[in-house]
């Protein structure tokens, strides 16, 4: 499993959420992955009260950062948190030779070994520290909220449409029923859904995650949506809701694409418990749904 996503935010007035972050973790295999199928795909929630030992009790200040005249005579701060060269978490275990790589483990020092270090190490070159093929490129989301859209015109062209079709009727009777329903569901339903996810992210078409906790997903297709049956209760019996999506734009920023087998997704929809339990300080699992992108999908995207 590989790192994938991190979103951050706290629940409005819930104290025991103040700080609270979603992880999303996916497999770099791409044989893994099976249509409609999110088996690969984890999620987990981690959270603290306002008042923790780790976190200040009163946020940062949300001021724009110092510009550059501002700070040349000083030394900004960093975490100074080694992390593992293979994994990205934290890890302490430095490398006995040349000690300019960490770890969290034996296993992940052993693997990099393997991999390029016994060549690396303690050579010119060990200065230098590589990027770990084993993880994504790194980026940050930046967020901005959506403008509502009126969906009256689309109401009506619906109402209209089942008006035509209903006048249609008497010249279609000659078809089978079972035909009309499978072209009505393949070209009106399927089509018309997908059109509406793209008109919806026209504005931004190159949004990667859709952030609206007790939201709707905004889905590819009309096919695999999820019934309130689908999506399990969390563990503390609470109702789990909607909170966000992963775009399929985000693949190209993951330079994952290729020929063959590759990561792939239509969309991720995250589901997370409505009441934002504890669960006993420990990292809570949550449920993510799949929804792929069908052959015709594909050919007009």
């Amino acid at each position: 499993m590989a790192f994938l996503l991190q979103v951050y935010g706290p629940i409005s007035g819930q104290d025991r959420s103040f700080h609270r972050t979603l992880f999303l973790f996916c497999c770099k295999t791409p044989e893994c992955y099976t249509s409609n199928d999110s088996r690969c795909i984890k999620v987990f929630r981690s959270q603290l009260p306002r008042r923790n030992d780790f976190y200040a009790f009163d946020p940062p200040p949300e001021d724009e950062p110092p510009s550059e005249a501002d700070v040349h005579h000083s030394v900004l701060p960093r975490s100074g948190v080694k992390l593992c060269w293979v994994c990205g978490c934290p890890g302490n275990k430095a490398c006995s030779r040349c000690h300019t790589v960490t770890y969290c483990g034996k296993h992940h020092q052993t693997l990099h070994w393997k991999h390029t270090h016994k060549k690396e190490c303690c050579s010119q070159d060990a200065s230098i520290i590589t990027v770990s093929p084993f993880l994504f490129p790194e980026s940050e989301l930046v967020t901005e909220p959506e403008e509502e859209e009126e969906e009256e015109e689309e109401e009506k062209e619906e109402v209209e449409g089942k008006r035509a079709d209903g006048v249609q009727m008497s010249l279609a009777e000659s078809l089978a029923e079972t035909d009309l329903e499978d072209m009505a569901m393949h070209e009106t339903e399927d089509n018309k859904v997908f059109q509406r996810f793209k008109k919806r992210i026209a504005p931004e078409p190159h949004q990667v995650v859709r952030y609206s906790r007790g939201g709707s997903p905004v889905w590819l297709s009309a096919q695999r949506l999820p019934s309130d049956q689908d999506i399990p209760p969390c563990t503390c019996g609470s109702k789990r809701i909607f909170e966000f999506q992963v775009m399929p734009q985000l693949l190209n920023s993951l330079r994952v694409d290729s020929t063959g087998a590759s990561i792939d997704w239509g969309t991720l929809a995250v589901y997370t418990c409505s009441d934002s339990c504890n669960y006993d300080d420990h990292y809570c699992p949550e449920f993510v749904w799949k929804q792929d992108i069908n052959s015709d999908q594909q050919t007009h995207r």
